[in-house]
C-alpha cells in the first residue's frame, strides 16, 4: 500500500481490477467513512485527502466489492405478466381489483420512509425529472453532454429505486448509487425540462439529496440500527438498547409494534422521551383503547400518538372505501371496515378483525391483503412493513394447493415432533395460487402465509397464496452459478416445478404447523404441564408464553430468519413423501428428481447466501438467505460426504466452487440431520425458549473458516461471482370516462419501470403529501 496525501480530496485506484470493469468509473471520491472500510487483501494507490497523521492502511471498499452497490445496466428486468388474468374479471371485479390497487399503491410509498432518510427525496426529484418529458426526451436533451451508457446508468438507477421503493435493495438490505458520476447525473438534471420549468425547486431536491444519493458511509452501506446501520422505523439516534426498552413498555401497556416507529430525544438535561407513533389518518384524540398518552416508564418518558403517514393512511382508506362498494360479499365487506377502521384511526385490533373476515373469505375470484405485514426490514424483528396486494386466481395451479391442504392433517404427523407440539387442530386454510396484478412493497415474495398474528393463526387459521405469475417470469439465458455442468441441465428444468412444491410446502405445512405453549391471562395453560417432555431435556416444560407475548416479540431479532429457516426445513423434509410429490404431479423417476433438485437448489441457495452476510458487522442482511446459509451448515455438519463444496478455477481464470449433493444420501444422512434440527427448531419455538434458541440458531448462522470448506473466505469467491436480481415491470389500472377500468402494459426495461411509476402517481396529489410528511420528518431523521 502506496500513500500520498493531498488536502482536499481522495482518489482511489484499483489497477488491478480496471481491465475487469464494464463500465469504468476508475476514481473514487471518497468519504472518510468509506477511507476507513478498505479491504486490504487489495492493492491499491491511494491519493489525496489527510485522514490522520499516520499512512492510510486501510481504505475504501475496492472496485470489485463497489459493484454490491452497483444496479448494472444488464439486470434482469420481466413483465408481471397477468393481462389473461385480469381479462377474465366481470366489470364490477375489476372496479373492486382497481380501487384495491389504488390503496395499495398509496400505502406502498410508505415504504420510502420506512427505507432511509433520503428515500422521499429521492422519489420527488425522480418524479419530478421523468413528468416533466418522456424517457426518450430527456435522453436526446443528455445525450448531448452525457454518453448513452451515463444515461442508461441513471434509468437504471430510477428504475431500482421505484422497483424497491427505496434506495436499497429489498432483498439483502445493502445500499444501491447510481454508476455514473455526480457531476454527471447532476448535468442530466440541469439539461432536463424540469429544471428548465422549475429550476429553484429542482436545486432544493438536488441539494437535499444528491450527496445522499451517492454517500457510501459504512453506517449507510446496510440497513441497521445504531452503528450497524441506517433505519428509519427509529429515529437516527436510537439505539438497540432504546428498541429494547420501548418493547418492554409496548408488551406492558398490549401495544402492538407492527404500525409504529420510535423517536427519541434527548433534553439538556439528559431526560429522555420517546414518541411511539402509531399510522394513522386521524392525527388526534382516539379511542381510550389504544393507550394513547403520556407515560413515565423506566425512567424516561413515552408519549404514544398517532397520525403517521396521515395524509397517505387517509387516501388508503378512501380507496378501500371505494372497493367495498363493488364488494362480493358480506366477508369482503366486514374485512375493508375492519382495514378502514384500522388505517383511520391507527387501531391494530381493528386489522386483526378485518383479517378474521379475509380468512372467511374463501376462494374469492379477486384476493388481497394489506396493511403492515412482515417485519424482516425492522432491525429489532417487530415493526411491520407496508404491504398491499392484488391478485386473481389461477384455478389450475390452486387445484393442486387444494388438494395439499385436503391431505395435510395426514401430513402433519410425519413432522418430527411429538403430537403435543402439533397444534390441538388443524385449521384448514385457503390456499391458491395467484397472477398479481399489483404488489406495493419494497418487494415481491413467491408464496406468503397471513395473517402473522399469533393468536389469529393458533385459534382461528390463517391463508396461504402461492405467487404463479411470480415464480413463472424469467429471462432467457439465465446463468447459473456454482454447480457442476451435469446438475446445470436437470436444475434449469426443474427448477421452477421444484419451487412451487417446496412454496406450498413452506407456506401450509411449514409457517402453518407447531403449537406455541401459553399462559393466558387467567393463568391456564394451552397444554398439559404435567405429561408434557421436553424432547431435548427430558424434563417437564418450564417456559411458556406469557400474556401479551408473541412470537415476534418474544424472539424478536431472529424471529424472521428462525422462522423461515423453520419453514423451509418442514419443505425439505416433506417433499422426501411420494405421496406429497405425486399431489404435485410427479410420479416414480420424475418425483427423486423434483426431490433432487428442490434439496440441490437449498445448498445453492446456501452458498450464495455469503452475499447477504457483512463480515465487518457479522451480521446477516437477508431472513431467507440466512436461513439457506444455516440449512447448508447443518448439512454440512452432517458429513458422510452429503455435501461437498470444491474449490476450483473457472473457465475466466478466476476462483470458482461447485457444490454438490450426494443424491443417494438424501433420504438417510439428508432426512436425519434435518430432522433433528427442525425438530429443536420447533421445541424451541413451541417452549418460548429465546435464550437457547439464539444460541441454537446463531451456532449454524456463524459464518467462518474454521471448517475445511472455509466459508468466509468463500464469500469472496460469491461476492466476485453474484449476478444481478431480476426487477419486475408491474401494469397499472384506471378508470375511464365510462366508468370501465383499463389495464396498461409496460415494456420489460428500465425504461417501462420509470414510465409505470410516474402513471402511477399522475399530477401532484401524492408527490405533495410525501413532500409535506419528508418535512416534517427532518428533525428525526
Amino acid at each position: 500500500m502506496q500513500a500520498i496525501r493531498f488536502p482536499a480530496f481522495t482518489f482511489v485506484f484499483n489497477f488491478l481490477k480496471l481491465k475487469q470493469c464494464k463500465s469504468l468509473p476508475s476514481i473514487y471520491l471518497l468519504t472518510s467513512g468509506q477511507v476507513n472500510s478498505i479491504d486490504k487483501s487489495s492493492q491499491f494507490f491511494v491519493l489525496g485527502r489527510q485522514i490522520s497523521n499516520s499512512t492510510i492502511s486501510t481504505a475504501a471498499v475496492k472496485m470489485s466489492t463497489d459493484s454490491q452497490f452497483i444496479i448494472p445496466n444488464d439486470v434482469p428486468i420481466v413483465n408481471l405478466e397477468c393481462t389473461t388474468a385480469f381479462n377474465g374479471l366481470t366489470p364490477k371485479e375489476k372496479l373492486y381489483a382497481h380501487y384495491l390497487t389504488r390503496a395499495s399503491w398509496a400505502g406502498g410509498l410508505i415504504c420510502l420512509f420506512q427505507t432511509s432518510p433520503e428515500s422521499p427525496g429521492i422519489f420527488l426529484l425522480l418524479q419530478k425529472l421523468f413528468k416533466a418529458e418522456t424517457v426518450e426526451q430527456l435522453k436526446e436533451r443528455s445525450l448531448k453532454s452525457v454518453t448513452e451508457n451515463d444515461f442508461q446508468s441513471l434509468l437504471t438507477y430510477a428504475a431500482a429505486f421505484f422497483a424497491n421503493l427505496g434506495n436499497y435493495k429489498s432483498f439483502g438490505d445493502t445500499k444501491f448509487v447510481p454508476d455514473l458520476p455526480k457531476d454527471k447525473l447532476g448535468g442530466i438534471i440541469r439539461a432536463s425540462a424540469a429544471y428548465a420549468a422549475d429550476q429553484a425547486g429542482v436545486d432544493k431536491l438536488w441539494k437535499d439529496c444528491g450527496d445522499a444519493i451517492y454517500s457510501l458511509s459504512k453506517k449507510e452501506q446496510q440497513l441497521g440500527l445504531g452503528d450497524k446501520g441506517i433505519s428509519t422505523y427509529f429515529s437516527l439516534n436510537c439505539t438497540m438498547d432504546d428498541a429494547e426498552k420501548a418493547k418492554k413498555f409496548m408488551d406492558e401497556k398490549s401495544i402492538s409494534a407492527y404500525n409504529t416507529r420510535l423517536f427519541k430525544k434527548v433534553a439538556d438535561d439528559g431526560k429522555v422521551t420517546y414518541e411511539v407513533r402509531l399510522a394513522s389518518a386521524a392525527d388526534a384524540g382516539g379511542d381510550e383503547k389504544l393507550k394513547l398518552g403520556s407515560y413515565d416508564y423506566d425512567n424516561a418518558t413515552f408519549n404514544v400518538t398517532r397520525g403517521d403517514y396521515s395524509p397517505l393512511m387517509e387516501r388508503i382508506a378512501q380507496n378501500l372505501a371505494k372497493a367495498k362498494e363493488s364488494a362480493a360479499n358480506e366477508n369482503e365487506v366486514k374485512m375493508l371496515e375492519g382495514y378502514i377502521d384500522s388505517f383511520s384511526n391507527g387501531s391494530i385490533d381493528a386489522h386483526k378483525d378485518g383479517s378474521r373476515y379475509w380468512i372467511k373469505d374463501k376462494g374469492p375470484i379477486v384476493e388481497h391483503y394489506i396493511g403492515f405485514i412482515e417485519s424482516y426490514r425492522d432491525p429489532f424483528g417487530v415493526r411491520g412493513e407496508w404491504e398491499g396486494f392484488v391478485s386473481m386466481v389461477n384455478k389450475e395451479m390452486s387445484a393442486k394447493f387444494s388438494a395439499l391442504v385436503d391431505n395435510a392433517e395426514g401430513f402433519l404427523p410425519q413432522l418430527p415432533w411429538p403430537v403435543e407440539y402439533e397444534k390441538d387442530k388443524f385449521l384448514k386454510p385457503d390456499f391458491t395460487s395467484l397472477d398479481v396484478l399489483s404488489y406495493a412493497s419494497s418487494g415481491i415474495p413467491a408464496g406468503i402465509n397471513i395473517p402473522n398474528y399469533d393468536d389469529i393463526r393458533q385459534e382461528e387459521g390463517f391463508k396461504n397464496v402461492s405467487l404463479g405469475n411470480v415464480l413463472s417470469a424469467h429471462t432467457k439465458d439465465q446463468k447459473i452459478t456454482f454447480l457442476s455442468e451435469e446438475d446445470k441441465e436437470v436444475y434449469s428444468k426443474l427448477k421452477s416445478p421444484s419451487f412451487e412444491v417446496q412454496v406450498g410446502l413452506h407456506e401450509l405445512l411449514g409457517h402453518g404447523s407447531g403449537k406455541l405453549f401459553r399462559k393466558d391471562a387467567n393463568g391456564v395453560l394451552n397444554f398439559d404441564a404435567d405429561k408434557v417432555v421436553h424432547t431435548e431435556t427430558g424434563k417437564k416444560i418450564e417456559s411458556w408464553y406469557l400474556p401479551g407475548e408473541t412470537w415476534d416479540s418474544k424472539f424478536s431479532v431472529i424471529a424472521s430468519p428462525y422462522e423461515e429457516c423453520r419453514a423451509e426445513c418442514v419443505g425439505l423434509y416433506l417433499c422426501l413423501s411420494k405421496k406429497i410429490l405425486s399431489i404435485f404431479g410427479h410420479e416414480g423417476d420424475a418425483a427423486s428428481d423434483i426431490m433432487y433438485i428442490n434439496w440441490l437448489n437449498m445448498v445453492r441457495a446456501g452458498v450464495l447466501a455469503l452475499e447477504f452476510y457483512t463480515p465487518e458487522t457479522q451480521s446477516w442482511r437477508q431472513a431467507h438467505m440466512q436461513a439457506r446459509f444455516v440449512i447448508l451448515s447443518v448439512l454440512l455438519e452432517a458429513g458422510n460426504g452429503l455435501v461437498t463444496i470444491s474449490r476450483i478455477t473457472g473457465e475466466d481464470g478466476q476462483p470458482d466452487a461447485v457444490v454438490r449433493l450426494d443424491k443417494s444420501k438424501i433420504e438417510s444422512t439428508g432426512k436425519e440431520a434435518i430432522g433433528a434440527f427442525l425438530r429443536k427448531l420447533q421445541v424451541y419455538k413451541s417452549t418460548a425458549d429465546f435464550k437457547v434458541g439464539k444460541a441454537f440458531f446463531d451456532k449454524y448462522s456463524s459464518v467462518n473458516d474454521d471448517t475445511e470448506d472455509k466459508l468466509l473466505s468463500l464469500r469472496q469467491t460469491v461476492m466476485d461471482r453474484k449476478l444481478p436480481r431480476r426487477m419486475f415491470v408491474q401494469v397499472n389500472t384506471s378508470l375511464e370516462a365510462d366508468g370501465s377500468v383499463k389495464l396498461t402494459e409496460y415494456e420489460p426495461s428500465a425504461s417501462g419501470i420509470v414510465t409505470s411509476f410516474v402513471e402511477r402517481f399522475p399530477g401532484d396529489e401524492y408527490d405533495n403529501c410525501v413532500a409535506d410528511l419528508w418535512r416534517k420528518e427532518q428533525e428525526y431523521l
